[in-house]
């Protein structure tokens, strides 16, 4: 069988015909790897960001009179990245819908590529004085565009090349990529805090997981350039629908969609960052090493990998809103004792409550977060459609919560109870949007 779609399949093929059952194995197999690829040098380059963040933004690049100040200041910079996401959702899935998914990723990941690595030759603020903080403030804006774009584009190629019975699953490969890239960049950081002194680390050492970026790009843009457009998208163009400004008629048809996008990411965004991010500046000021932080979230990351295909395929059998709320109410109901754990002193204490909360709960619903998203949009609109709702959820609470919670606990004396009062909430709203969400696991992506 030819490893493209057959030119006249769409033509020929009613409405109700599944556009995915027309591909081969081996195409289906080259758009995994590339929208797999992709996601993880994406979110390698913008979650290495955070993990420095944690680490040696605040002293190189944001001096203050007090480390607290330091450190708020880092994670301000941090945040700001997923302000311009939705910005940079709706610019680049405007092109998504219109051109394609394919040439709209290659632009997305090469700008994220690029300005990765530009962050590690920036000099730091003692060589450039208040410019430096600008210039990587400006560079980390520039990731965030890129990613607002991506992440969209990414699962789109996954789903839209996938069988019904196996969209959860497949969905699940590219947003397996946010924790190999997590894993992939706290991993680099680990080793080198090892070779390296503390005095080598912050004078170059921490450069080269930034700069290392330039390869990984390489690799990313050959896998994807062997990737096909999507079926969907050819089905869209076959027949004429793609929508003029997408986003308008996004917001005039799919305006319910969106809000429940942005309100199930809530419980979703705002535990990732805390785990990811938040998490490794607060284990240190518990007094245990850099390295025992981020090996906690590194094998956390790594068991979250197999969980999520589990997930994927149980979301395929289960639905993709049940498994949703299960996990909600988990997390839920586990974050006090998470931070209790932490608070014990012990470093397998520490690695078992990152391994409950990030390795096994948090995939629950992270797994299905694509799947269900995807679903809710026709494809004329859905790149427009699944950017919009991820990003502006992840604008309202991802990126700004390691810094809420590191205000948190300055303002209450050290307590963590306000912090997991601040995730309980985000699950409520997200449960109240995900009460409104439809169920389509069960029908066609564009019949």
């Amino acid at each position: 069988m030819s490893n493209k779609l057959s030119e006249t399949s769409f033509k020929t093929s009613d409405s109700m015909v599944d556009t995915a059952i027309m591909i081969d194995k081996k195409s289906r197999v080259r758009a995994l790897m590339g929208s797999a690829v992709g996601s993880i040098i994406e979110w390698y380059d913008f979650f290495l960001y955070g993990t420095m963040s944690g680490l040696i933004f605040g002293p190189l690049f944001f001096p203050a009179e007090s480390a607290t100040a330091s450190q708020l200041l880092a994670f301000t910079s941090f945040a700001l990245a997923f302000l311009i996401r939705p910005i940079g959702g709706i610019f680049f899935s405007h092109f998504g819908d219109r051109i394609g998914r394919k040439n709209t990723l290659v632009v997305t990941l090469t700008m994220m590529g690029l300005s990765t690595t530009l962050i590690g030759l920036m000099p730091t603020y003692n060589a450039i004085g208040v410019a430096a903080p600008i210039l990587l403030t400006l560079l980390r804006l520039l990731q965030g565009f890129s990613l607002g774009g991506e992440w969209g584009g990414g699962i789109l190629m996954a789903v839209e090349y996938s069988p019904r019975e196996r969209r959860g699953l497949y969905a699940a490969v590219p947003q397996t990529g946010a924790m190999f890239g997590l894993a992939l960049g706290n991993f680099t950081v680990s080793i080198l805090s090892l070779i390296f002194t503390e005095e080598q680390f912050l004078s170059f050492g921490w450069r080269i997981p930034f700069l290392l970026s330039v390869i990984l790009l390489i690799v990313g843009l050959w896998i994807r350039s062997k990737v096909a457009e999507t079926p969907s998208f050819k089905k869209v163009k076959e027949e004429g629908t793609t929508a003029r400004i997408p986003l308008v008629e996004t917001l005039k048809k799919h305006w319910r969609s969106v809000l429940v996008v942005i309100g199930a990411k809530f419980i979703e965004t705002s535990t990732f960052f805390l785990f990811a991010t938040f998490t490794i500046s607060y284990g240190i000021s518990l007094g245990f090493s850099r390295t025992q932080v981020l090996n906690g979230v590194l094998i956390a990351a790594i068991v979250a990998i197999p969980v999520m295909f589990v997930v994927g395929s149980l979301s395929d059998r289960f639905g993709r809103k049940r498994m949703y709320i299960l996990g909600t109410i988990l997390i839920m109901a586990y974050i006090v004792p998470f931070f209790w754990m932490m608070n014990q002193g012990s470093v397998f204490l520490l690695t078992t409550a990152l391994i409950i909360g990030f390795g096994v709960i948090w995939p629950i619903y992270g797994a299905v977060l694509p799947s269900l998203f995807a679903e809710s949009f026709s494809a004329e609109v859905r790149y427009t459609g699944v950017s919009l709702g991820y990003q502006v959820g992840a604008a309202l609470v991802g990126g700004p919560a390691p810094l809420i919670a590191t205000a948190l606990l300055s303002a209450y004396g050290g307590s963590y109870l306000p912090i997991a009062l601040f995730i309980i909430a985000n699950g409520m709203i997200s449960l109240i949007a995900l009460s409104f969400a439809k169920e389509r696991h069960h029908q066609e992506l564009d019949a």
